[in-house]
């Protein structure tokens, strides 16, 4: 897997072009939000978007997204084509999604010889644009999808005949989203494309070898370890799936902090009887370790007598688990058991007429890339059929 801190400077030159804004210096911070998440805490200094002073005045909207990962671009670009001009809320940390922290992109369709991540993130943004999405360098710290929202005045930008007519309009179907410097938007349609973010292992070496031997997708990167010696971290069903993946390209040795796991009794009769999976139970990573350059191994701590050990390994594959980026929310969205948001159907309507969810966060299965913007362009049909009626 190759650097991509050049596509990083790359895509923050993007959203600096884009917005107007001289800060871009935070846009891609060290966390590890992964699905386009624009969500994030109390609200900064105000100052200036895309040259539009910021005032505590709701701003109108036709529709906003919030997130820019596949889902979110993808939703922007089918409904900046139907002429909706809608409001990217890109995230101030990390805008793009889990693929701005992935170097080489092998299985998305229409790149033989792969793509950067970056580079496809910014790719669809300006595609986007062309076609007149908006975009905004910030988080949101709050909204309101179900109350009767009274609004102030009407931004002079997208203003219709009907909004104008009423300096001080009363509608039950707007939905009310405040950034972390201080805008308030409102619009009577949102999709929501925060995704979901990787639990990390919080351990010395996960971050700087993060892309360099670590990896959180073994789907995406399983290939780039053929006859390598590689680790999955877990104990879970995704763990398991992952080691029984990778099997396809060398041995695997599963880490896991107990003997017992909480994966299906399937998965783990499978992966008993594959001759290439190997077992390190009772163990934790504390340490991932490397040359500077790559990953060479990791420390291991035995869980029931305390001592230490060190595998040498090119690549560790951590799954964990992953928690959709919803609490922003406050329960306005109905969600399942484990926090992605509920769609009804094969559609991407949530239980608030005019919210649609789109991407890793409405998406506990598949979570790729491809069928995240797939799921995009179904919740810009849905909005404009909704905005339509």
């Amino acid at each position: 897997m190759s650097d991509s801190n050049s596509d990083l400077s790359a895509l923050k030159n993007l959203f600096a072009g884009s917005t107007g804004s001289t800060e871009v210096g935070s846009l891609l911070g060290d966390g590890s939000a992964t699905g386009g998440s624009s969500v994030g805490g109390g609200p900064a200094d105000r100052g200036s978007v895309g040259g539009t002073a910021l005032a505590d005045t709701p701003q109108r909207r036709q529709v906003v997204i919030i997130g820019s990962g596949p889902a979110g671009w993808t939703a922007a670009l089918y409904l900046a084509r139907a002429g909706f001009k809608p409001l990217v809320v890109a995230g101030a940390l990390n805008p793009g999604g889990q693929l701005v922290n992935t170097s080489t992109v092998e299985n998305y369709p229409g790149f033989p010889d792969g793509i950067q991540g970056p580079d496809l993130m910014a790719a669809m943004q300006k595609q986007a644009e062309k076609f007149g999405a908006e975009v905004t360098p910030h988080d949101v710290t709050r909204v309101t999808f179900s109350e009767t929202v009274r609004t102030g005045s009407v931004s002079p930008i997208d203003m219709s005949d009907s909004a104008a007519s009423d300096p001080h309009p009363s509608d039950p179907h707007l939905k009310t989203i405040v950034l972390d410097c201080g805008t308030v938007y409102q619009a009577p349609a949102v999709i929501v494309t925060t995704g979901s973010s990787y639990r990390h292992l919080n351990v010395p070496g996960e971050k700087r070898y993060g892309g360099h031997g670590v990896s959180y997708c073994a789907t995406c990167d399983g290939f780039f370890f053929k006859n390598k010696k590689i680790a999955v971290v877990g104990g879970g069903d995704s763990a398991f799936q992952d080691a029984l993946f990778l099997t396809r390209f060398a041995d695997v040795t599963l880490i896991h902090r107990r003997e017992g796991f909480r994966a299906s009794s399937i998965l783990v009769d499978r992966a008993r009887h594959n001759p290439k999976i190997h077992f390190r139970l009772n163990s934790t990573v504390t340490e991932i370790t490397g040359d500077h350059q790559k990953v060479t191994g990791v420390t291991l701590s035995d869980t029931q007598n305390g001592s230490t050990s060190h595998l040498p390994l090119d690549g560790v594959f951590v799954a964990i688990g992953m928690d959709p980026n919803t609490a922003f929310l406050n329960g306005q969205l109905s969600l399942d058991a484990h926090g992605y948001i509920r769609t009804d159907g094969g559609s991407t309507r949530t239980n608030i007429p005019g919210v649609f969810a789109a991407g890793d966060v409405a998406d506990p299965v598949y979570q790729q890339a491809v069928s995240a913007a797939g799921m995009g362009c179904r919740a810009a049909l849905d909005a404009q059929a909704y905005l339509d009626r």
